[in-house]
Parts: C-alpha cells; sequence; structure tokens
C-alpha cells in the first residue's frame, strides 16, 4: 500500500483533512473550469478559502444558508457545473438532507457535498456540533455515495477524484489534525477499499473509516505482540461498498470487527453487517457511539470515553475471537 515509512514514529506527521480538501480542490479546479465552489460562510474553517482567492468569479459565498447551499449547487449542476458544496456536517447534511434528497440525489446531480467537523473529535464545540449521524443520512439516499478519508493526504485525492466521478458524493472530514497514514503513492480509487495490514492467516479483521483507521492500526500492532494477528482494511469508501474486499475479509479472518466515529446505527459498521448478513455471515462487533450525543472534551478524551479507543478496539476483537472459536 506504500504507506507513510514514519508510521508509528514521532516524526509520522499530522494535518488536518481539511487542508487535503482544501488542496484536492485546487487540483480539480486548475484542471477543470467546471469546477465552482460554494460555501455557507465557513471557507476559512473548512479550507475553501484557498479556491476563493485563487479563482473569485467561480467561488459563491451563500451565507448561513444551508439549503440554499446545496439547492443552488443542484442548478449549476444541471447546467454542466462540478458544483462543490461545503459546510459543517452538522449543518450539511445534518440541517438540508430533504434538498439533498429531492434537488441532487433525486434529480441525479453529480455535486460533492463536504461535510466537515464529523465525529466526536470536534471535542470543545460539544454534542451540538459533533454530528455522528450524518453516514446513516446519506448512505440511504439512493444514488449518492460516501466517502470518508482516513488522512489529509487520501482526503485531498478523494477529493479530486469526486470531480471525474459524475455522481453525487458525499465527503466526510473530521476537524482536527490526524496521523498521516498514507503517502502520494498510497493507491486510491472510490469503492475500492485498501488492506493496509494483512497477514497469511488472520484471527480478525478489523475494517475501519476516518480517522480512526490509525487506531485500528495501532490497536493491531499491540495485539500481534499477545499473538493475535489482524487484517487492517481502510473502507475509505462507505458506498458504494467494496463487496469483494468485505467479503474477502470475512472469510479469511472468519469475524470483523469495525470501527467508527458515528453512531453504531446506521453507520460502516451496519454497512458491512448488512451485507455479510445476506452474504457471508459471521460473527462480528461494531465500535462506535452507542446511542448517545457527544459532549465537550479533549478529543483524546472523548474517543477514550465512547469506547473508541486502543483498548475498547483490543477488547472487542479479543470478545470476537472467543465468540468464532465457540461457534467452531
Amino acid at each position: 500500500m506504500k504507506l507513510n515509512p514514519k508510521l508509528f514514529t514521532k516524526e509520522m506527521g499530522r494535518e488536518t483533512m481539511r487542508a487535503g480538501f482544501g488542496l484536492g480542490l485546487m487540483r480539480a479546479a486548475e484542471e477543470n473550469d467546471d469546477v465552482v465552489g460554494l460555501c455557507a460562510d465557513l471557507s476559512d474553517s473548512v479550507k475553501m478559502d484557498l479556491f476563493a482567492k485563487a479563482f473569485p468569479k467561480r467561488y459563491f459565498e451563500m451565507g448561513v444558508a444551508e439549503q440554499n447551499l446545496v439547492t443552488v449547487a443542484s442548478g449549476m449542476a444541471a447546467m454542466g457545473k462540478i458544483p462543490y458544496a461545503a459546510s459543517y456536517a452538522v449543518f450539511s447534511p445534518g440541517r438540508n438532507w430533504e434538498q439533498i434528497r429531492t434537488t441532487i440525489c433525486y434529480n441525479d446531480r453529480p455535486v460533492i457535498i463536504v461535510g466537515s467537523h464529523a465525529g466526536i473529535t470536534v471535542g470543545p464545540d460539544g454534542g451540538s456540533h459533533q454530528m455522528l449521524e450524518d453516514i446513516a443520512l446519506m448512505r440511504t439516499l439512493p444514488r449518492m455515495s460516501v466517502i470518508s478519508p482516513c488522512d489529509a493526504i487520501e482526503a485531498e485525492k478523494a477529493t479530486y477524484e469526486a470531480a471525474k466521478f459524475g455522481f453525487p458524493v458525499y465527503i466526510r472530514l473530521a476537524r482536527e489534525k490526524s496521523p498521516i497514514i498514507t503517502t502520494e503513492h498510497t493507491p486510491f480509487k472510490i469503492g475500492k477499499a485498501n488492506v493496509l495490514r494483512a497477514r497469511v492467516k488472520p484471527d480478525v479483521a478489523i475494517v475501519a473509516t476516518g480517522m480512526l483507521v490509525y487506531n485500528a492500526l495501532v490497536a493491531a500492532e499491540a495485539l500481534a505482540k499477545e499473538g493475535i494477528e489482524c487484517n487492517v482494511i481502510n473502507l475509505h469508501t462507505i458506498k458504494p461498498l467494496d463487496k469483494v474486499a468485505i467479503i474477502n475479509a470475512a472469510e479469511h479472518a472468519g469475524c470483523v470487527v469495525t470501527v467508527e466515529e458515528h453512531q453504531r446505527a446506521g453507520g460502516m459498521g451496519s454497512a458491512v453487517a448488512e451485507f455479510l448478513a445476506e452474504n457471508h455471515p459471521v460473527p462480528m462487533r461494531i465500535l462506535g457511539v452507542d446511542d448517545k450525543f457527544g459532549q465537550s472534551g479533549k478529543p483524546a478524551e472523548l474517543i477514550e470515553y465512547y469506547g473508541l479507543g486502543l483498548h475498547s478496539i483490543k477488547h472487542a476483537v479479543k470478545e470476537v475471537i472467543k465468540q468464532k472459536k465457540q461457534h467452531g
């Protein structure tokens, strides 16, 4: 996978996914004059400010009006433009889901919706701004694809590739700086999961998305020292689901743990479980926020509090392996 050679070291580096989005948007805009950007009064926060300065005639400030944000974007797409509509995830898709459904998905308009500041790692902003339901909202929409990058480099690639995808896309971004896992040479394709850690005879497959991919890798390294081997899959595209990768993971390991910064209900884990239930049922554990709202706190503290840290992943792995053995 050509991952960061400094992974797990002090020199690994961290960057925000928002910064990656800003660079990816610039790349897409430089190659295609039809790329336009729309924002809901948050251009600095979501890192659309670079685009706004470089292409002022192609940038549209919609103000605090998220319903207008996506509706106007849909109209632009109908006229041949490639719109990127960005805001905080709690507002878009949180506030304007009906407009996304009706004007974008129902009409099959290739709008790229960017929801930043998703998950509990928004931290001090608290539960009102910690969007934990957006994957569920967006993956249920017909024609909508859902991407949750694992780091800033992958966010840049996802943003750039979305301009050429030709369908509605939702890109989910975290607020905080996260570990740089990938490199410019790491493969990325919408709809194609990446196996970041592979073993010939894995005891379990850990399927992770977003910034918690790093936690999954750290847990896998720690478990290896205890004699437990894990495959780790970066499921950056939650919809369309990479069915081949999921089937392979379940067949080779015999059990699966999913990890995400989202409600357990309706998220990435649910998507994996729905598919495996019909095609290759195996023991599973779904790690996510368990039917709760977020709260104010430091991001690292919240990850631990809501059971998404190293200890929780290791515990889930051991429990699902025990279940696998009990069922033969």
